[in-house]
């Protein structure tokens, strides 16, 4: 197994290339995951213990917890519950509020603010949390040489330092409207216990959050306990929380439908109607997305017409109630309609395949040949073939090349040795503004090393105006500047979504009063209890 620990001397390229930038914000595909794990200590459709919450994740455990470099599923997930920032955003409603924070962020100045710890805060090792824990884990995540995936939503933060024992300053390189809730992406550990063995914590994460982890197992799946010692704004209603990992989505809908679980996540679509008959059902919209990406760097797909083209090609409206069965919404933007900061795309990719053959043959292209590489995700091999469809019917002959995401990404994409990827996305487990969705997919490693448009003058707008709306305070001005950058990745199309998911979440809806559904991967227990 490569070794990725920190200060490895592992350049960050390749670090982020074998993290895959995956996981949550990926949607890996689950691979093997367990199917047994803990029975409930109930029977038949009691659910257990009205002490204990039992779910199923629909993905493996792959890679560790430390919050520093942690993007998988099921570490996002758990450290959702275990962990806690300065400033949280709230699983559902994902808006900021105060964690760790004692109070709202003080502005000093335009680029500086302090940030004090709530009052009588402790970790669950039972020590308390200090402004060097603060200073700690931030400084671990700006430092390069850590590889810390989260540095790139920090662009504007010059540095952290302790005022006194529970109050923290924060410099910014210029000012940042969205400065509060930016802290989310940052949890705070204890630097005692990190500095002493960084493995043993990437593997049982010890946080400040209402639930400690017990244990993690990719077969027995993970295990939590109530902190006691928790003092903060989101109690741990039960006892214990126990996760199963099913990847097999028959086993997730038959241990819900036998009260072995009281929630899961990833419902198939084909059977949320009939899950629906006896348990809450619930489909949500989600920023996730089904993207078209191309190498930029190859011909004929460094011409923006013939991108283009495949994109007006696409019966997106047949793809969604074919393949998703009406769960998702055809893209009018970089942005899903609902969001908080949509606007729609001055291009919108409306089927027209009269007008993909007319693109392509302005670009003096025929007989084009496009092996079409996907990942494995069931939705997206369910899409695959319907693409195809698409293609050929315009006289591009497409073939497939179906695979695991990491081995698609590194033995492929990173090496620059495709033509076009469709695959998933979603970076929203992390934020859900527009700087930090956009950052994500066009500053940094995918413009530069994986749709290889980087370099051109419509790539570096894209980052001029990000930058430039993060200086900017006035909320109109910025979603102006925002707007701008979504019409240049829309008209570009170098990667950009084909629609926007739902996710589906089934749940005891009697046995779990309080739960709702998130619109990003995983399941969120603040706030919940057992009926």
């Amino acid at each position: 197994m490569t070794d990725l620990q920190p200060g490895r001397g592992l350049h960050r390229r390749d670090f982020l290339r074998y993290t895959g930038l995956l996981g949550a914000a990926a949607t890996i595909s689950a691979g093997l995951a367990a199917c047994g794990g803990p029975s409930s200590t109930g029977s038949g459709g009691s659910g257990g213990s009205k002490d204990t919450i039992q779910a199923a994740l629909a993905y493996a455990l792959s890679g560790g917890f430390d919050p520093m470099t942690a993007s998988s599923a099921v570490a996002v997930a758990a450290n959702l519950h275990v962990l806690e920032s300065l400033v949280d955003l709230d699983p559902i409603t994902r808006k900021p509020y105060n964690a760790l924070a004692k109070a709202d962020p003080e502005k000093v100045d335009d680029t500086t603010y302090r940030v004090a710890i709530r009052d009588g805060a402790k970790f669950h090792d039972g020590s308390a949390v200090t402004a060097d824990d603060v200073v700690f884990s931030f400084e671990r995540v700006l430092d390069e040489k850590n590889a810390s995936l989260f540095i790139q939503f920090l662009p504007f933060l010059d540095g952290v330092k302790k005022v006194d024992a529970s109050t923290v300053e924060f410099k910014l390189k210029y000012a940042f409207a969205l400065f509060a809730e930016r802290l989310s992406v940052v949890k705070v550990v204890p630097k005692k216990l990190v500095e002493a063995d960084q493995k043993k914590f990437d593997s049982l994460p010890v946080g400040s959050g209402p639930y400690k982890l017990a244990s993690a197992s990719a077969t027995d799946g993970l295990s939590f306990a109530k902190f006691d010692g928790y003092n903060g704004p989101r109690p741990a209603k039960v006892q214990k929380m126990t996760w199963l990992l099913l990847a097999e989505p028959s086993t997730r809908v038959t241990a819900l439908q036998s009260g072995r679980v009281q929630a899961i996540e990833a419902v198939p679509y084909l059977n949320a109607e009939e899950l629906g008959k006896a348990k809450a059902v619930e489909s949500v919209q989600s920023f996730g997305l089904l993207f078209l990406m191309f190498n930029c760097k190859q011909k004929p797909f460094d011409d923006v017409r013939v991108r283009q083209a495949l994109h007006y090609a696409l019966d997106t409206d047949k793809l969604i109630k074919t393949a998703l069965l009406g769960n998702a919404a055809a893209a009018t933007s970089f942005l899903p309609a609902g969001h908080p900061d949509y606007a729609e795309a001055a291009t919108v990719y409306k089927y027209d395949p009269a007008k993909a053959k007319q693109l392509l043959s302005d670009a003096g292209v025929s007989g084009l040949k496009v092996e079409l590489i996907t990942t494995d995700t069931d939705f997206v091999k369910d899409c695959a073939p319907l693409i195809k469809q698409s293609w050929d019917a315009i006289g591009v002959s497409t073939t497939l090349n179906v695979g695991q995401s990491g081995g698609q990404y590194s033995n492929r994409v990173d090496t620059g040795k495709y033509q076009v990827m469709a695959a998933p996305g979603d970076p929203s487990v992390f934020g859900n503004d527009c700087d930090l969705l956009m950052r994500w997919f066009y500053v940094g490693t995918w413009p530069e090393h994986r749709s290889y448009n980087s370099g051109t003058p419509e790539a570096k707008k894209v980052v001029s105006l990000l930058d430039e709306a993060a200086r900017e305070a006035d909320e109109t001005a910025r979603r102006g500047l925002w707007k701008q950058a979504i019409d240049i990745v829309a008209e570009q199309a170098a990667l950009y979504p084909v629609f926007h998911r739902k996710l589906v979440t089934g749940w005891d809806r009697e046995g779990l009063p309080g739960f709702k559904p998130m619109a990003t991967t995983g399941l969120s227990f603040l706030d919940v209890g057992r009926g």
